[in-house]
């Protein structure tokens, strides 16, 4: 594909590609020069660079010793970038040490069976009972629950979202797994008081096999063999140049 020349200044090409990776570097920013307008304001900052160039090359700026300072600066940090970069670039994980950790941590990726319960929380007993009635005769469970429940989740209708085993206390848990669906508990006593009951949604347990999680799973190991590959580099160094902390 031609690389279009869109600008010159001094003598000097600007080129779309200059233009392209102006615009990779601006990120969630770029949308807003996605105009004819946006671009020239790109291209006027790109045309101001250079002009700025010529003018620090006309007056000798690379001579000043302020800018062989920040040269040299710049300098430093590159080297140290590039060397960090030429020690983990290297590292390669295998198809192998993916499936190995897979079968290793196959826990893991289980995700556990899980209920969406609405309940309707009551301090007595006889009043819960009550409530039960009414909605057997008509009035909808989540109604039932703005009216009546002393939980904040009345606000939603009386819904906890979805939870799995061990999240609850143990007497709503146990009532809460045992219900079918839109089944209406009776009332089940916990230390908060009397809960009524309604799942309306379950997930049964899965596990994601080792196809679905490769990918997650080679970036992971990843990082972690190149955050051992550095940190061997740093013990090695450190072996072979003095390091004083004052």
């Amino acid at each position: 594909m031609e690389n279009k020349i869109i600008a010159k200044v001094d003598g000097r090409e600007i080129t779309q590609k200059d233009m392209d990776v102006l615009i990779s570097h601006l990120g969630n920013q770029a949308m807003q020069f996605a105009n004819p307008e946006g671009e020239k304001r790109l291209l006027d900052e790109l045309i101001n660079e250079e002009l700025f160039y010529s003018h620090g090359k006309e007056i000798k700026a690379d001579e000043d010793e302020a800018f062989k300072s920040e040269l040299e600066k710049a300098k430093i940090s590159l080297i140290k970038q590039y060397m960090i970069g030429q020690t983990v670039m290297g590292v390669k994980v295998e198809d192998g040490e993916v499936e190995a950790y897979y079968e290793a941590h196959k826990n893991e990726f289980t995700a556990p069976e899980t209920v969406n319960a609405h309940h309707i929380l009551i301090d007595d007993e006889t009043k819960a009972n009550d409530i039960i009635e009414e909605i057997n005769g008509g009035l909808s469970f989540e109604d039932a629950a703005k009216k009546y429940s002393s939980c904040p989740s009345k606000e939603k209708g009386g819904d906890l979202g979805f939870f799995g085993k061990g999240q609850m206390v143990p007497e709503f848990e146990e009532a809460s797994f045992a219900l079918e669906l839109n089944q209406i508990s009776e009332p089940v006593k916990t230390q908060f008081g009397y809960h009524i009951i309604k799942v309306v949604d379950r997930k049964e347990a899965s596990s994601k096999g080792l196809e679905e999680m490769r990918m997650d799973l080679l970036k992971t190991l990843t990082a972690k063999k190149q955050s051992e590959a550095y940190l061997a580099k740093v013990a090695e160094l450190k072996s072979k140049y003095t390091v004083e902390i004052l």
